[in-house]
């Protein structure tokens, strides 16, 4: 019988076919493997009993106890190695006058598991009949190098994967961080592009500003076109990646996080919208200006403030109403407005766009997911909408998704309500 929980089947196996060789080779009538494992630091590493033989119903592994490193050293000078078994383990013979103890000692055996200077438990064995020979004590010293061999390099399987599976949990919150400022980066560089082409318009190619415009224009591009390059080269090494089996158990155990949210609740801050909202909207009207689309606020001027973070608040916006700007087609409509309900506060980006299916919206805040949108010719990572959801939802607010919605009728449109919590200084 054995202790799975402590380790594999295949190790246990070894060691059932070990200590049974034992018992068909030497002729041992008991055995026991015991594991070391460490327990917090500045204690001794416990033994716990791992194996056991012969598999009785009266003689129980678990009749065993666990046993401290130091009281076993303790049992290796002393030999008192009957500590290490059942009591129903030790016969009449074991119970002997002190003339002749010292003949009982030589009954049982208890060899250390060490390898590579790591101890890794003992095995305890012994028999009845007749003391150990010289050549017999060789074959169980074989035994115990021979467990303590398969457990070292299962310990050394189970280290390298739990190493290997925090080095990739590392590696992906990485990549979302850096996914996260390429999206970023976008948004700025988009408004940056649409004023050089707006500018280029309105100035006379003689005017001394012209060619200043221009080169804005050109650098923009530039820079555009070094973050699809480096996108297309991310994508590649994803696929790659993916085609890389996984470790059992290599589920991602670190939490991922934006750079762009105070680390602690506790520090959000009231925040007015309108001073945040209006340069955004700005920027957004030149852009709807540029691309043929009407873009409206309903916003009242004296909004109450909402408990948020500003940077994050900004984020959110700008994604979405980049969004809008991306999916509504020329000619159409985008509005904001507000909305209320107990103790939050929503802002209500609509749009006259293309919609979201009902069979998508369900993965719609996942990352890098674009639903039918990842099959058209429109630009875009899948992580505008991931991390607005993000940071809304660690600022205790909500983000609601209604599509098709009324605000026209020839086309399905999206509504996206960013619910926040208000601000108590109000």
């Amino acid at each position: 019988m054995s202790n799975n929980h402590l380790s594999s089947n295949e190790f246990a196996t070894i060691c059932q076919s070990q200590i049974t060789l034992l018992s068909n080779s030497l002729g041992a009538v008991w055995s026991v493997v015991y594991l070391a494992e460490e327990v917090n630091e500045g204690k001794s590493a416990q033994l716990f009993p791992f194996t056991i033989y012969p598999q009785t119903e009266d003689k129980s592994l678990f009749e065993l106890p666990v046993v401290r490193l130091s009281e076993s050293w303790q049992q290796l000078q002393s030999q008192l190695s009957t500590q290490l078994l059942p009591a129903n383990f030790v016969t009449a013979s074991n119970h002997v006058s002190s003339a002749e103890s010292n003949y009982a000692k030589t009954k049982q055996l208890i060899v250390p598991l060490i390898h590579q200077e790591t101890f890794i438990g003992l095995l305890v064995t012994g028999r009845e009949d007749r003391q150990w020979q010289p050549a017999e004590l060789e074959q169980v010293e074989e035994v115990a190098r021979t467990l303590a061999i398969a457990r070292y390099l299962e310990l050394q399987y189970h280290w390298t994967k739990e190493e290997l599976i925090e080095q990739k949990n590392l590696r992906r919150v990485e990549q979302d961080r850096l996914d996260n400022l390429l999206h970023q980066l976008r948004n700025p560089l988009t408004a940056l592009r649409t004023f050089s082409k707006l500018l280029l318009k309105r100035l006379l190619p003689e005017d001394p500003k012209h060619q200043l415009a221009q080169s804005l224009l050109k650098q923009s591009d530039r820079f555009q076109e070094l973050l699809e390059q480096f996108e297309a080269d991310a994508v590649k090494d994803k696929d790659v990646s993916a085609t890389i089996p996984r470790l059992p158990g290599s589920e991602n155990t670190v939490a991922p996080s934006n750079f762009l949210l105070p680390s602690a609740e506790d520090m959000l801050n009231p925040v007015d919208l309108n001073l945040l909202l209006e340069p955004l909207l700005d920027t957004a009207r030149a852009i709807a200006e540029d691309r043929k689309i009407e873009l409206k606020s309903n916003i009242a001027p004296d909004l109450p403030q909402i408990q948020g973070d500003a940077s994050a608040l900004r984020e959110i916006f700008t994604n979405l109403i980049d969004n809008a700007l991306k999916y509504t087609p020329l000619g159409g409509r985008i509005q904001l407005d507000l909305v209320t309900k107990a103790n939050m506060l929503g802002i209500a980006i609509r749009d006259t766009g293309y919609g979201i299916p009902l069979g998508y919206q369900s993965r719609i805040f996942e990352r890098h997911y674009r639903g039918m949108q990842a099959q058209s010719n429109i630009p875009g990572t899948g992580l505008g909408l991931a991390i607005a959801h993000e940071l809304v939802t660690r600022m205790q607010g909500e983000i609601e998704l209604i599509s098709p919605n009324s605000l026209s009728p020839d086309s399905p449109g999206t509504t996206f309500i960013v619910w926040l919590p208000l601000s108590t200084h109000n």
